[in-house]
């Protein structure tokens, strides 16, 4: 697997380097966020490892500029910034985990391990067949949603949720569930995380956001897409 350290501290990119290559992996190192992303899109690697403050362009910024076109490469978030508004930010913009500064060299590699597990696993649950959720219609390979002669762009995870709900239809759907087939966890992540995600789907296909019809809450239990 090939993994990307964009870091400007040389010291914390070149401890990252050197015991990922022990492990096995093939290890590209940027030292800013502009290196990070041209190197990116010329080497297309497996796994990215982002510090949020580089020069030249923020961890942030390159985050986003790849979520643009690539929802699958799993990314890691570095900071010394630890307020929970930084990490909401963080997974807002894609990322899949974040690890605080300081931190340790194990602590990194399990994370890695751990989320390149789920990410092969949430490749297996992705939907690639059209279906219907209410009055939309859902292109998973194209990622957006067709209501009429409206299209609602998707992101692959909210493509899941909406396909789990629907495999599922009529039931009352886990929380877990939900976060085990969109995001391939076996543990709950911060569950702020989930509920942002409804909160965005909902903006996004309810007539009515704050009375939704597609995406119910059952309190306490988790949601259901009743048809």
């Amino acid at each position: 697997m090939k993994i990307l350290i964009a870091e400007d501290d040389i010291h914390i990119r070149q401890g990252l380097a050197d015991m990922l290559s022990r492990e096995g992996y093939s290890v590209l190192v940027a030292e800013n966020g502009k290196v990070a992303l041209l190197m990116y899109q010329q080497e297309q690697p497996d796994f990215i490892i982002l510090d949020i403050m580089m020069p030249e362009l923020d961890g942030y910024s390159v985050c986003k500029e790849i979520r643009k076109h690539d929802e699958h490469t799993p990314v890691i978030f570095l900071s010394a910034k630890g307020e929970e508004i930084d990490k909401v930010l963080g997974l807002e913009l894609g990322a899949d985990d974040y690890i605080n500064k300081p931190f340790g060299i194990h602590e990194v590699r399990a994370r890695i391990k751990t989320i390149a597990r789920r990410c092969l696993k949430a490749k297996q649950n992705s939907p690639d067949q059209t279906f219907v959720f209410g009055d939309l219609t859902i292109y998973p390979m194209e990622l957006c949603a067709k209501r009429q002669q409206q299209t609602i762009e998707l992101s692959l995870r909210e493509i899941k949720i909406l396909s789990c709900l629907h495999r599922h239809k009529n039931q009352v759907v886990s929380r877990d569930m939900l976060f085990d087939w969109a995001w391939g966890y076996d543990h709950l992540p911060n569950s702020r995380t989930l509920d942002q995600h409804i909160s965005k789907l909902r903006k996004m296909i309810e007539s009515d956001p704050s009375a939704p019809l597609l995406i119910k809450t059952i309190h306490g239990s988790g949601y259901r897409y009743q048809e």
